[in-house]
């Protein structure tokens, strides 16, 4: 079994946010759970793009939300 979380981003952005308890279930299970990115242009889309363990760390207490960088998730880095 596999857990998908599937964000649908503008083509162009450059972040994605995820919320605490996306970031608790990957890390709760992180060989079952996937951060799937697809970008949309109009009619265009590009992916699925699948991100397997995409956290280092669990969410601040306070934190209900992080944004992550696409480009280093995706390794696009330059």
């Amino acid at each position: 079994m596999r857990f998908l979380e599937v964000k649908g981003r503008v083509a162009g952005v450059t972040t994605v946010t995820v919320t605490r308890n996306e970031m608790l279930a990957a890390l709760n299970q992180p060989r079952r759970w996937f951060l799937v990115v697809v970008f949309v242009d109009g009619e265009q889309t590009d992916g699925p793009h699948c991100i397997p363990v995409p956290f280092d760390r669990e969410p601040g207490w306070a934190e209900s939300s992080v944004n992550l960088d696409l480009k280093r998730l995706l390794n696009l880095d330059t």
